[in-house]
């Protein structure tokens, strides 16, 4: 008997060109393995806190340097919590830099046979690197690496390891990185 799948379409909100992707995960996978394949969809390394936000409730990795954090353990908590066509809720990266991103839950169903689960079937742009420092440093180092003549433009092509598209989008190094977490 096949499981439903769901498809989801996150955002990372107010970031100019919009990043995108659309992917399919199993509905009933509790939160950690969604949180897995963000991170491969969107083309972060998993070097930071997250945390989910379903109707004002927070799910994550509950800090013990925080007593007072009201995130609770997303451990045992299922996707098909929040699952319902048209459905959205947030996920939180880095705490840090804040990347805000927007989920929203296109279909419901049984998955296509001829998929395995999870899958990314669309996107448009690159994510910011880690540790670019949020919107602000993102939009910064897009100006140093746009311009030869900008005093940092040698420094953020070194520390990003050479040429970084913002347009750039590959639905196949996605997959091949989801594909690493199964």
């Amino acid at each position: 008997m096949l499981k439903p799948a769901a498809t989801l379409r996150i955002e990372l909100l107010d970031v100019k060109p919009l990043v995108w992707r659309r992917f399919v995960v199993p509905a009933d996978i509790q939160l950690p393995k969604p949180h897995k394949a963000i991170q491969a969809v969107m083309g972060w390394d998993d070097e930071h806190p997250h945390q989910f936000s379903f109707a004002g409730t927070e799910y994550g990795t509950p800090s013990d340097e925080y007593p007072d954090d009201p995130t609770l353990s997303e451990k045992g908590v299922r996707l098909s919590k929040a699952l319902g066509p048209g459905t959205q809720f947030e996920y939180q990266y880095d705490f840090g830099d804040n990347w805000q991103h927007r989920i929203v839950v296109e279909t419901m169903g049984n998955p296509d046979l001829t998929l395995t689960v999870p899958v990314c079937l669309a996107g448009e742009n690159a994510c910011p690197p880690e540790d670019v420092g949020g919107l602000t440093g993102y939009e910064e180092f897009r100006e140093a690496l746009a311009d030869p003549k900008h005093e940092q433009h040698s420094d953020y092509r070194t520390w990003v390891g050479g040429i970084f598209d913002p347009a750039g989008f590959d639905v196949n190094a996605v997959n091949a990185r989801l594909w690493a977490i199964r």
